[in-house]
């Protein structure tokens, strides 16, 4: 449960934030989005596969490439994948990388935004900060709110990653609460045991998704509320 929480608390800022920078950069480019928009969707597209989480584990591992690229540079190299208080980092790096589909709907939100509301705020003196801050964030509320819900629930019930690139290991580090039900379920064969767990992450999950909703009353915006 550890593991777990401190898996979903970090990844899933890492890739909001992240997905809407990027969103916020697709929004401004005019030529070519489309290139763009597909290429920045490929990994999450593929990224839940076992084959890039099997690249994922060449990438970190001692002879992996990121430790070639330091070794190259002169910079001390590291067992990513070996120590407890990393090997937890790389699969948070690689849920942010799966960024796409919570970019595709961002870039969405941010294209109903009306121009009218920028051009208006620039005539009052507003720069892009101002701007970001009292127009797009206030009327991206209800995006980032749907963005959140699913990619808790996501964060959660994360499995792979951890299932290839470390198996839970080392000493732990990785045992994600789904990876720990699986074993349960499919090495100890102890299908009560495992059950239970199932309900317990639905009903953990069931209570996140509420508070968030119940919060969203104090911070999320909609169109009707200026009427």
């Amino acid at each position: 449960m550890k593991v777990t929480f401190f898996y979903a608390g970090v990844a899933v800022p890492i890739r909001l934030v992240f997905a809407l920078l990027v969103a916020l950069a697709l929004n401004k480019v005019v030529e070519m989005v489309g290139l763009y928009r597909t290429l920045l969707y490929l990994p999450s597209v593929v990224g839940g596969s076992i084959a890039v989480s099997i690249m994922w584990r060449q990438l970190f591992g001692n002879d992996g490439a990121f430790n070639s690229i330091l070794a190259a540079i002169g910079l001390p190299t590291h067992s990513w994948l070996g120590d407890p208080d990393t090997a937890i980092w790389t699969l948070i790096v690689l849920y942010g990388w799966q960024f796409g589909s919570s970019m595709l709907i961002f870039l969405a939100g941010l294209r109903n935004i009306p121009k009218t509301f920028y051009e208006a705020s620039s005539v009052d003196g507003a720069g892009p900060v101002r701007q970001f801050f009292i127009i797009t964030i206030p009327l991206l509320t209800p995006v980032i709110l749907f963005n959140t819900i699913m990619q808790v629930i996501q964060g959660f019930m994360a499995f792979t990653p951890s299932f290839v690139v470390t198996n839970g290991g080392p000493v732990n580090s990785t045992l994600l609460y789904v990876l720990y039900m699986y074993q349960r379920a499919f090495e100890y064969f102890d299908m009560g045991y495992a059950s239970a767990m199932a309900w317990v992450m639905l009903i953990i999950i069931a209570i996140f998704t509420a508070l968030i909703f119940k919060s969203s009353e104090h911070w999320v915006h909609y169109e009707s509320d200026t009427k």
